[in-house]
C-alpha cells in the first residue's frame, strides 16, 4: 500500500479514555470476585452469559454474516443478533466490513489490525488510533449488498446505539440485583463489565496470538496461525490458518469437534432445519493445501 510513508499515528483520546474506564472497572470486578465479595449465583450468571453471547459472535458475525458459511432461518438469526448485541463489539454490520477488509487486505496496511505492526496494535491498538488512510479507501471497495438486505442487521443497525448498552450492560447489572439481591455496584463491576472485558479479549487474541504463536499447515506465507489456547478460548477460532485460506468453512478447522463448541451448535441447528446450506472443503481439497503449504495465496472472505 502505497501511503505508508505519509502515513502518522494519531492517536483518538477518547476511546483510550473509554478502553480505560472498562478496564478499570474490570480490575474492581477482579478484586470482588478473589475477595468473595460476589455471590455464587452472579459467578454463574457472568459465566453463563459470556460464554452464550459468544456464540452471537463465532456462530453468527463471523461465520454466517461475514463468511456466509451456512444459512440460518429467521429464528436463529433473531437469537445469533440478540446474542451478537450482548457482546457490544460493534454492530453485525460493522463488525463484518471491518472483518472482510481484514480477509481480503490480510497483514498489509489496509487491514485494520495488521499485525505487522506488533502485538499490541492488533490485539487492541488498532481501537485506540485513526484507522490507516488505506483501511478506509479499500473498505470501501468490499462488497456488503448481502448485509444490507436482510432485514435483522438492518434493524440492529438502525438501533444499536440503545440496543447495546442496555443488554450489554443495563440488563447484566440488574438481574443478580433484582433476582438474588446481589449488590448493585459489584454486580456492574462483574456481571457487566468483568464480563465484557473478558469476552474483548477472547475475541481480540484472534487478530494478535492466533497471528503471531502456532502452526501453519495449511499455508506458511500467511501470519495467521493454528493456536490451540484461542481456540479453547473462542468456541473453535483459533484455528487461524485453516480459516485464512478456507473462510468459508463453517467449521473454521479442519475439524469440527472437541473445543470447536461453534462448529457443534450449527451442526445442532441443521438437526432441527434452523442452519442449513453449510459449506465446508473437502478432504480432497485439504490435502492439496497441506501438500503445497509452502505456496499459495489467501482465500478473501
Amino acid at each position: 500500500m502505497s501511503s505508508t510513508s505519509s502515513y502518522k499515528l494519531k492517536i483518538v483520546w477518547p476511546n483510550v479514555l473509554v478502553l480505560f474506564l472498562y478496564h478499570y472497572f474490570a480490575i474492581l470486578g477482579i478484586y470482588y470476585i478473589f475477595s468473595l465479595q460476589i455471590k455464587l449465583g452472579t459467578v454463574l450468571f457472568m459465566f453463563l452469559l459470556g460464554r452464550v453471547a459468544g456464540l452471537g459472535i463465532t456462530m453468527g458475525a463471523h461465520r454466517l454474516w461475514c463468511h456466509k458459511a451456512y444459512k440460518a432461518k429467521l429464528p436463529l438469526r433473531i437469537i445469533l443478533c440478540f446474542l451478537q448485541t450482548v457482546t457490544f463489539q460493534n454492530c453485525i454490520y460493522e463488525w463484518c466490513r471491518d472483518h472482510r477488509v481484514h480477509h481480503k487486505f490480510t497483514d498489509t496496511d489496509a487491514d485494520p489490525h495488521n499485525i505487522n505492526r506488533g502485538f499490541f496494535f492488533s490485539h487492541m491498538g488498532w481501537l485506540m488510533v485513526r484507522k490507516h488512510p488505506d483501511v478506509t479507501k479499500l473498505g470501501k471497495t468490499v462488497n456488503m449488498s448481502d448485509l444490507e438486505a436482510d432485514p435483522v442487521v438492518r434493524f440492529q443497525k438502525k438501533f444499536y446505539v440503545v440496543l447495546a448498552p442496555v443488554f450489554s450492560f443495563v440488563v447484566p447489572t440488574m438481574v443478580p440485583w433484582y433476582f438474588w439481591n446481589e449488590d448493585l455496584y459489584v454486580s456492574f463491576c462483574t456481571a457487566a463489565m468483568f464480563r465484557y472485558v473478558v469476552s474483548l479479549h477472547f475475541t481480540w487474541l484472534v487478530n494478535s496470538a492466533a497471528h503471531i504463536w502456532g502452526t501453519k499447515p495449511y499455508n506458511r506465507s500467511i501470519k495467521a496461525t493454528e493456536n490451540k489456547v484461542v481456540s479453547s478460548l473462542t468456541w473453535g477460532e483459533g484455528w487461524h490458518n485453516y480459516h485464512h485460506v478456507f473462510p468459508w468453512d463453517y467449521k473454521a478447522a479442519e475439524l469440527g469437534t472437541g473445543d470447536n463448541f461453534s462448529a457443534t451448535c450449527i451442526e445442532m441447528m441443521a438437526k432441527i432445519g434452523w442452519a442449513y446450506d453449510l459449506r465446508t472443503a473437502s478432504p480432497k481439497m485439504i490435502q492439496e493445501r497441506r501438500d503445497t503449504s509452502d505456496t499459495g495465496s489467501e482465500t478473501s472472505y
